[in-house]
């Protein structure tokens, strides 16, 4: 879960502070797709899955530095720090200690 701090959150309030899912993670181009964030509308062409073509609503990739990780104990916007255990890493959260999922 994460917390859009910058950039375009399309169902955002000013002052609103609800985390949203990430759908995929794009770390060549550090870039997560999030949802209902960054929405833009794409035209298709006729196909299977659209025959009547037209207008189709998506969410489109958004810039990681403008995300925020969500503490799991407190729910606020957290910064993480990134224990090595093996071969695992675990990522703890900085307010709370938290380990984060």
């Amino acid at each position: 879960m994460v917390l859009v701090i910058a950039g375009k959150d399309n169902f955002r309030v000013k002052g609103d502070k609800t985390p949203h899912k990430v759908l995929k993670v794009l770390p060549k181009e550090q870039r997560a797709i999030v949802e209902g964030v960054n929405i833009v509308t794409k035209s298709t062409k006729p196909s299977a899955k659209y025959p009547q073509g037209g207008f189709v609503k998506q969410e489109a990739p958004i810039h990681i530095s403008n995300l925020s990780l969500v503490d799991p104990k407190t729910g606020e916007p957290t910064r993480i720090s990134v224990r090595h255990e093996g071969k695992n890493v675990i990522r703890i959260s900085k307010k709370s200690g938290e380990e984060i999922k």
